[in-house]
């Protein structure tokens, strides 16, 4: 691809949503709310081929992420990459600021590299993956001062999970580590040690801490299937969490530039199967545990 290029759509790698590490708008979401969470993802993807592009130079990528921007709100013309979405928002009523945070995470992907330690990653997170779980309970019609704290949590661990996934491919790729330096630096552990073949026992130690603080996140945000009013945007977020546990654990033991991390399809059907039963057996006791949420999470 040449570095001339005029449109976002030029930029498109040809990924989709059946190609991510988690589900994206499965056959548990009903059908009524699937293609406002399709017309985000396509939008987000558009925008984050651009700031992945291995050819455009960074202040070329923040045009083209601006000219996305000013599709959306309406401060510019129409861009077929924005279009689905905007009509999405204009007949739910929605507002399109988690949209335009992610495009501000990916402008920051243009520009920036490196992460110093955990606090600035999260706040990456903040921007790359905290507004999708937002966008999503929004347009489901849940109360954000409920869930969007558990939902925020959740997000930022299946960022960082695939973050620690794509350690070696993003730095070889693009020149990007989202590794905090001061996790690099406790154990020991070089930038270089990402372009290896296999990883060395520093970065190993690096990957498995930050792999124990995802499953924090993790814990934070597991009572938020229970939180949900909607069944089958419950029982999606179940199956997901399930999987980034498993997934998490398995970086905690497993080499990710040298040994395949994530689940094969009979593997992966039945971790979100168990994901899927165990909320359906805690259902019934949903109003207790917005109860004991609303109080902070005491009895």
């Amino acid at each position: 691809m040449s570095a001339t290029l005029q449109t976002a759509t030029e930029a498109r790698s040809g990924k989709g949503h059946k190609d991510e590490n988690f589900p994206v708008a499965s056959h548990l979401i009903h059908p009524r709310n699937r293609g406002a969470i399709l017309a985000f993802y396509d939008f987000v993807r558009a925008g984050d081929d651009v700031a992945d592009h291995t050819t455009l130079a960074p202040e070329r990528k923040v045009e083209l992420l601006d000219v996305l921007a000013d599709a959306l709100t309406g401060k510019g013309p129409s861009d077929p990459e924005a279009e689905p979405l905007k009509r999405e928002l204009l007949a739910r009523g929605l507002p399109a600021t988690h949209a335009l945070e992610l495009l501000d995470a990916f402008r920051l992907d243009a520009v920036k590299n490196r992460y110093a330690d955990w606090d600035d990653l999260i706040a990456y997170c903040r921007l790359s993956a905290m507004p999708v779980g937002r966008y999503v309970l929004d347009v489901h019609g849940e109360d954000a001062r409920v869930v969007w704290g558990p939902s925020d949590a959740i997000c930022a661990a299946l960022q960082i999970i695939n973050h620690l996934q794509d350690c070696g491919k993003d730095f070889v790729r693009n020149d990007r580590v989202y590794l905090p330096q001061e996790t690099l630096d406790k154990h020991g552990a070089a930038i270089s040690d990402l372009g290896a073949a296999k990883a060395s026992p520093a970065l190993r130690a690096v990957i498995r801490e930050l792999a124990e603080r995802t499953m924090g996140l993790l814990d934070e945000g597991a009572v938020l299937p229970d939180l949900i009013a909607d069944l089958r945007l419950s029982l999606e977020i179940a199956a997901i969490h399930r999987l980034a546990v498993v997934l998490c654990r398995g970086l905690m033991e497993r080499d990710p530039l040298s040994e395949k991390v994530h689940h094969g399809k009979a593997a992966f059907a039945l971790t979100a199967l168990g994901g899927i039963a165990t909320t359906l057996a805690r259902r019934p006791l949903r109003g207790r545990t917005l109860r004991r949420h609303a109080l902070g999470g005491r009895a």
